[in-house]
């Protein structure tokens, strides 16, 4: 990349290596040295927004979920989205029912593997394939029950079709998860939807905000607001509080983008957002893409040759490694010996001893997460209704970004670019490509409280009034100074020869012309016998 270069440049060129015309869905985030998550800004340079030193590795993923990801023209934008979803099924980012779960499942099957066959398909053939982040023996048999008898015959591109239409149903469809607390310190995930604000606790959806009722969003610190005005003139107004700074303002620019896609009818509609209230504090951030019904009407006019797409068939998927090639064994010596919690099946117990780092379980998760394995077999069928914990954790979505090490991207891509899907190997070791992963693991992976240090509500009104006293003295400052320099240039233009009835009237009062000769001359005189002085110096040497 050129050092100016544009981030811009750098989607367009991503877009059309993938053949992509759609591409409004999709952005390029990447993860900082401090783990926190950014979306490329596509008005700035690259370079300039990388805080980690070349080469830079960055993901490509959906940014904006489709309304209707079963209305989109080309079947390449739908295969994308479908990886996309596939991997917040498996993330524990889309919950759903038992049922719904299977279903999903045998399309996944279904549009990776094609018809069931007794010959290449034996007993249990489902259970090698790592869906959620918990399987049970009861739903795996769902699973392959209904690919065998319900789905037979359905090319992939309806699979996934089918699949994205039953995804879109789910209330958590579109959830990227920002972990945050709330006023009385219950851990909390944030998240922007097509259709909404959501806010996930325990397991369950506690708030839901369409996009229209959504009148305002700041952040000041750690504290996110979400102001809302609801029927009847209700208003109210959410307040959250981050784990840091950045990921606050992280969350904010988050939400001002999804607002000005989903809501907004035209892109010249978008305007310049604020942080604060004040012009002399706080953040601007402008979305400056599209919105989604441009978006839409663009994509109507499409008219060109569907561009093929490459799926690998049998080849190691997202989901799962191939059932037919067996487990891959890694090569790489026993370097890094970690708890890897995630023995699912033999194809990936040699992940256990391969040098592909652990997941970095972030410190700001919690203490729930989902735990990743086939643990929830020992649990009875009933007990499994939700492929989620107790509590709503999606543990490898509120990780960094992943990324894959500069060894494999260019690997990675190539794979994505031909219709692959990428490896369930490659995806663990992409997602801990981060450089503080290494600390992360030293640390023996606790899982402490989302915020550090957070003492209840009284620690967060503690916070809240201290920072009210920093405003008011920033107030302060900024008016003293504001005066001040007023007052400098009201003396300059009096002093001056220009000549008009407002400054004539204040030349003639007694104050004007006891200041001008007692304090203005000497001054003037002083200044420029130094001047003076400074200048015969400068000369004499």
């Amino acid at each position: 990349l050129q050092r100016d270069a544009k981030g811009q440049y750098l989607f367009d060129l991503l877009c059309h290596h993938l053949n992509l015309l759609e591409k409004d869905y999709f952005g390029i985030r990447f993860v900082d040295p401090d783990k926190q998550r950014h979306w490329l800004e596509f008005t700035k340079s690259v370079v300039k927004q990388m805080r980690a030193q070349p080469p830079f590795t960055m993901c490509f993923r959906v940014k904006f979920y489709p309304t209707d990801p079963a209305a989109l023209k080309e079947e390449i934008t739908r295969y994308l989205v479908f990886l996309q979803i596939k991997r917040d099924l498996y993330h524990g980012r889309l919950l759903c029912k038992t049922s719904d779960a299977a279903l999903l499942a045998a399309y996944i099957l279904q549009a990776e593997i094609g018809d069931y066959d007794p010959g290449k398909h034996p007993e249990g053939y489902s259970s090698k394939f790592q869906f959620f982040p918990k399987h049970s023996e009861k739903l795996e048999r769902k699973i392959a029950e209904i690919h065998k008898l319900e789905l037979s015959g359905q090319p992939p591109a309806t699979s996934e079709l089918n699949f994205l239409r039953k995804a879109q149903t789910l209330e958590t469809y579109g959830v990227d998860p920002h972990p945050c607390k709330d006023v009385s310190g219950n851990a909390a995930f944030l998240a922007f939807t097509p259709f909404g604000f959501v806010v996930l606790q325990g397991n369950k959806r506690v708030h839901f905000i369409k996009w229209n009722e959504v009148t305002k969003m700041k952040f000041e610190g750690k504290t996110f607001y979400l102001y809302v005005s609801q029927k009847e003139e209700k208003k109210i107004v959410l307040t959250y509080f981050a784990p840091t700074p950045e990921a606050c303002k992280h969350l904010w620019k988050c939400g001002i983008e999804n607002q000005a896609f989903y809501k907004l009818e035209k892109s010249s509609q978008v305007r310049t957002v604020s942080s604060s209230n004040l012009f002399f504090k706080g953040s601007r951030f402008r979305y400056s893409g599209r919105v989604a019904k441009e978006v839409m009407e663009s994509s109507a006019k499409i008219k060109r040759e569907p561009p093929e797409i490459h799926r690998a068939g049998l080849v190691p998927s997202r989901s799962c490694p191939s059932i037919t090639h067996g487990p891959r064994l890694s090569s790489v010596p026993r370097t890094r010996r970690r708890a890897v919690h995630i023995s699912i099946m033999e194809g990936l117990e040699s992940l256990r001893d391969s040098a592909h780092s652990t997941p970095v379980r972030s410190a700001s998760h919690g203490d729930a997460f989902v735990a990743p394995g086939r643990s929830g077999r020992a649990e009875s069928s009933e007990r499994v209704a939700v492929i989620a914990d107790e509590n709503y954790s999606p543990a490898d979505s509120v990780l960094p970004t992943p990324v894959a090490e500069h060894s494999l991207e260019l690997m990675l891509l190539s794979r994505q670019v031909n219709g692959a899907p990428c490896s369930i190997e490659e995806e663990k070791e992409s997602e801990a490509g981060t450089p503080a992963a290494a600390e992360a693991e030293e640390a023996g992976g606790e899982l402490r409280a989302l915020c550090p240090g957070a003492g209840g509500l009284g620690a967060a009104q503690a916070e809240q009034v201290n920072k009210f006293v920093l405003s008011v003295l920033r107030l302060l400052l900024v008016t003293v100074g504001l005066l001040f320099v007023l007052l400098l240039l009201l003396i300059v233009l009096t002093e001056s020869d220009l000549d008009t009835a407002f400054f004539r009237d204040i030349r003639q009062t007694p104050e004007f012309e006891q200041f001008h000769y007692q304090y203005f001359c000497p001054l003037r005189r002083w200044f420029a016998c130094k001047v003076r002085a400074v200048v015969s110096l400068l000369i004499d040497t």
